[in-house]
């Protein structure tokens, strides 16, 4: 294996993470920024009220984009393990 394939693969295990990670950690940020505006304008300090909400959309986030992802991974699962067999051969 040379470093040029190492640093493909792992150009494409991140490239990977970023794309199915992103979807989800993205909305949990911007339910996040939103309940923070919504606390600071009301002075309400709750901490339930920042739970809630994140847990909600990121649930929500999961149903939507769950087979998306599903499939983003099975695929660079199966093209991994054929890059693994043509390194070993």
């Amino acid at each position: 294996m040379s470093i040029d394939q190492a640093i493909t693969l792992i150009e494409q295990m991140l490239t990977i993470a970023l794309k199915v990670g992103g979807p989800v950690l993205l909305t949990a940020f911007l339910v996040g920024l939103i309940v923070s505006i919504f606390q600071a304008a009301t002075q309400i300090h709750e901490m339930t009220i920042t739970f809630i909400p994140k847990i909600i959309a990121t649930v929500g986030a999961m149903i939507i984009f769950g087979s998306w992802m599903f499939i983003m991974l099975t695929e660079y699962f199966k093209e991994t393990f054929v890059n693994i067999l043509k390194i070993l051969q």
